[in-house]
């Protein structure tokens, strides 16, 4: 049985994947809860359906726990369940950005605690309805040394929802892959309020773009030795802004529906990560502060 903490797009995308029975969502302490989690599902081909994915009753132990949680409740979300699971359960952590996956594995460094980077897309442009907009690959690797003994079977259990999942031993360096994209794409669709690919042709983004990319790969070579230019690293992010040119972004998303968004892990983590390491990082900081006053308002 695998247990999922969060039922958000992604969490509801690994439920609806995984072979029923073998899947339940998880109740934090004190959330009322139905007997199940029941929404449409339209995959990314095939005839749209329905699914019911019941809550993991008291007393029974999932066999690995995914938390899909936004990566600013992830902390307290997995505290308020983790007295429930065996000390040797793997706990995978699908978060965006950086901070709170850390944040998991030193609060717990004897837990075997895993995070997985992937580029899976999912959205629910209405509260009943999961669109699995693009199918990607997930890789899953460790955060603790326990960790490096579940690896192979996480992997092995997500294999069942049909998707390409991958063992990353340095998946530390595959989320600093992902961060780098969300932080050239997300906040700009979140101030422009437009897809992805129309960041590409206004003023704030190509005004900005370049000096961005400079503090990225300053803050790549010094917090994870990895030597990236800042040309490089534009036309990746570019690369993926054209491919999901019609995308909205989950930040986008999440500012248009006056929900808390998770800047604070991607720039606001880039900015915080700058200060200790002495690198400025006027763009990220930028960028933080103006998303910042959009979910504040």
């Amino acid at each position: 049985m695998i247990g999922i903490l969060g039922a958000g797009s992604l969490g509801r995308l690994w439920g609806a994947l995984l072979p029923n029975g073998c899947v339940a969502f998880m109740a934090r302490p004190g959330e009322p809860i139905d007997s199940s989690v029941d929404f449409r599902f339209r995959p990314f081909e095939g005839p749209e359906s329905s699914i019911q994915i019941p809550f993991l009753r008291t007393g029974d132990t999932p066999d690995l726990m995914l938390v899909t949680t936004k990566a600013g409740d992830t902390l307290s979300a997995v505290a308020g369940v983790i007295d429930q699971l065996p000390v040797d359960i793997p706990i995978l952590l699908f978060q965006n950005g950086l901070g709170s996956q850390q944040a998991v594995a030193e609060r717990w460094p004897e837990r075997p605690i895993l995070a997985a980077s992937t580029t899976e897309g999912a959205n629910r442009p209405e509260p009943w309805l999961l669109v699995h907009a693009g199918t990607g690959d997930t890789w899953v690797g460790p955060l603790t040394e326990q960790a490096r003994f579940s690896v192979d079977r996480a992997v092995a259990m997500l294999e069942d929802s049909g998707l390409a999942i991958h063992p990353e031993p340095a998946i530390l360096q595959r989320l600093w892959q992902k961060l780098i994209i969300n932080a050239g794409i997300n906040p700009y669709t979140a101030i422009l309020n437009c897809p992805n690919g129309e960041i590409l042709s206004a003023g704030l983004y190509q005004d900005t773009i370049d000096e961005l990319c400079r503090e990225l790969s300053e803050l790549m070579s010094a917090a994870v030795q990895i030597t990236e230019t800042p040309d490089t690293l534009r036309q990746r992010i570019e690369q993926v802004a054209q491919n999901t040119a019609g995308n909205t972004s989950s930040m986008r998303a999440d500012v248009l529906r006056k929900r808390q968004t998770e800047i604070d892990f991607i720039n606001g983590y880039l900015a915080k990560l700058g200060n200790e390491l002495g690198i400025d990082t006027p763009v990220n900081q930028m960028l933080t502060e103006r998303v910042q006053q959009l979910s504040s308002h």
